[in-house]
């Protein structure tokens, strides 16, 4: 026993196609509604270059902030080169400070060296202290000599020191003479001299002599033995 439907087929397949063109329908019709709620055929070719406008406005402030920090580094790097060199020149003034200052103590201790050397009272006006000679190799002696006026606030002298120097060559005196040395001599309360003076050959020098010259008077005379 078999049941049959009463509709024909035509009138089925009408029906399927009326229904699936109606959810077509109720589809399209979603799809324009939603577009519509979202404002996506209104407004968003506006909102999208107004976007793209903001994004450009962004890339330029980019730009110019990164100007901004390579100018600021610039100025950083020049500002780092310039305290380096003033810390160096502050360096170079320090140092340059201390050698004034140990220049300055040695003066001192010279001249607190000097005014001992001075008699406390003395009839000599002139007089010769410190002298020393030294015996090189080759054949030379380095000499020095200083020069005191006693008297404080001595009048200027302009003279010569005259320096001599004896001995023998083959067992026989010998002797400078003129004198070996002769140099300018202005004084005002103390001069240090030095010199080196180159012996003959052959010739053994046993002592020398320094003289201090106020023209032609001898204002005084010292010899030490070598």
């Amino acid at each position: 026993m078999s049941v049959r439907s009463a509709l024909p087929w035509p009138v089925r397949w009408a029906i399927v196609a009326l229904v699936f063109g109606f959810c077509a329908a109720i589809g399209l019709w979603a799809f324009e509604f939603g577009r519509d709620i979202a404002g996506l055929e209104s407004g968003g070719q506006t909102e999208l270059l107004q976007l793209r406008e903001k994004v450009k406005t962004l890339q330029v402030e980019v730009d110019a902030a990164r100007v901004q920090r390579d100018q600021a580094q610039s100025i950083a790097n020049t500002a780092g080169a310039l305290v380096a060199a003033e810390k160096a020149s502050g360096e170079r003034l320090a140092a340059q400070v201390k050698q004034l200052d140990d220049d300055n103590r040695r003066l001192r201790d010279d001249l607190g060296f000097f005014e001992k050397l001075i008699p406390a009272s003395s009839s000599e006006a002139v007089a010769i202290r410190g002298m020393q000679a030294e015996v090189l190799d080759g054949g030379k002696i380095r000499w020095q000599v200083l020069v005191i006026q006693s008297k404080k606030n001595a009048p200027e002298l302009l003279g010569s020191l005259e320096i001599s120097f004896s001995g023998v060559v083959s067992g026989k005196p010998w002797s400078s003479a003129p004198p070996a040395i002769s140099v300018p001599l202005k004084l005002s309360q103390y001069g240090r001299l030095e010199g080196v003076y180159e012996v003959p050959p052959q010739v053994g020098v046993k002592a020398m002599t320094a003289r201090v010259m106020d023209g032609a008077v001898l204002r005084a005379s010292q010899t030490i033995k070598l």
